[in-house]
């Protein structure tokens, strides 16, 4: 996407990633950033989010689900493809920076961005500028284990990380799938509809269906004790929702009235919001990373 000064899109094109090439991801991410700027005229500065991080310590991609990119030096490779300084950052940061500058969070002096979706990922925005951490791992609240477990939820699902029970695996898609087909009965109903994703429990569970409407029952309470638990920590004002579970709408008053349980307080006055940008607001927090200038 191509950003005006004031947060306009100018120009914008998508292209599928390539499966397991860094040389084609870099080739695909520079004929994008050149075919943007051609549609233009103009030269723009560079921000690109990315699903993991640069590590401190070395300067390389580490903790990317685009597996490729782990142990490259991507900034680097970038700079040299377009000739010119670039900005990265992880796609969660992107997304909470979209939203807290121009969003769902616009206003608000800490926003917490939160990614529903195949995986779960989160992002920290005070005054308008993302937290990265002395760790570059500043929002991510999927790698900690879920809060309060119940005895049932422990020791939890392994994780890819290689722990078991991490948020993660109870909140992303894949994890109310997963919930949903261990509860299910064994009982055969050949009249009964065939759930094969998250999507589909949602609706099923929106047509009466008990075992989809208790999954997400359960889904909706694990996601309030595991926001009450960075709300204890960082006490934002808007917390936004991404990723495509954020679509539930149910969730929205379902969470916030579960959160008052769990929260230390006597009253709970951060807000839960859906995302003003949908599924843009990675790739516009990614240009708002040159905050000054035309991205």
């Amino acid at each position: 996407i191509a950003l005006g000064l004031g947060g306009e899109t100018l120009s914008r094109r998508r292209v599928p990633t390539p499966r397991d090439s860094y040389q084609e991801t870099l080739q695909s991410i520079a004929g994008l950033v050149e075919e943007l700027e051609a549609d233009l005229g103009l030269t723009g500065s560079v921000g690109v989010g990315i699903p993991g991080a640069l590590s401190r310590a070395t300067g390389r991609v580490k903790n990317a689900n685009s597996s490729c990119l782990i142990g490259k030096r991507l900034d680097a490779d970038l700079e040299n493809a377009l000739q010119r300084p670039i900005r990265l950052a992880n796609d969660a940061n992107c997304f909470a920076l979209s939203e807290a500058i121009d969003g769902a969070g616009a206003g608000a002096a800490t926003v917490f961005g939160v990614i529903l979706g195949t995986g779960v990922g989160g992002g920290v925005v005070i005054d308008r500028r993302v937290v990265t951490g002395v760790n570059a791992i500043g929002g991510e609240w999927g790698h900690n284990p879920l809060p309060w477990p119940r005895p049932e939820e422990l020791p939890g699902p392994l994780c890819y990380c290689g722990k078991h029970g991490c948020i993660e695996t109870f909140l992303s898609g894949p994890g109310l799938f997963q919930d949903w087909l261990s509860n299910r009965s064994q009982i055969i109903d050949k009249n009964k509809e065939k759930i094969h994703s998250s999507e589909m429990i949602v609706e099923a569970a929106s047509r009466g269906d008990a075992e989809a409407e208790a999954a997400l029952q359960r889904y909706e309470e694990r996601l309030s004790r595991a926001l009450a638990h960075v709300i204890n920590i960082l006490d934002p004002e808007v917390v936004v929702l991404g990723g495509g579970l954020s679509g539930i709408e149910r969730l929205y008053g379902a969470v916030a009235n579960l959160l008052p349980l769990h929260v230390f307080s006597d009253r709970v006055d951060t807000v839960i919001r859906p995302p003003r940008h949908g599924d843009s607001s990675g790739v516009r927090g990614a240009a708002w990373l040159w905050p000054d200038e035309a991205a």
